[in-house]
């Protein structure tokens, strides 16, 4: 399965075609804002992620102190 994943990641040849296309399609200027966007997309999805995991770690706390009373 690993040997599987790892000849389908792209090379370095294949990097830079994948690169040039980005460019044609989005242009120099726009690549910033694209970027910032996908990060902000990325902190959004991992704040939420903490979130909820602070939640169920909450409930797990309040059951166990419930029981314990």
């Amino acid at each position: 399965m690993l040997s599987t994943l790892l000849l389908s990641m792209p090379g370095g040849s294949e990097w830079i075609i994948i690169v040039i296309a980005v460019l044609i399609l989005f242009g120099g200027r726009k690549i910033p804002e694209f970027m910032r966007g996908i990060g902000r997309g990325i902190r959004e999805f991992n704040d939420a992620k903490t979130n909820v995991k602070k939640e169920i770690e909450d409930g797990m706390n309040e059951k166990e102190s419930q029981k314990a009373s």
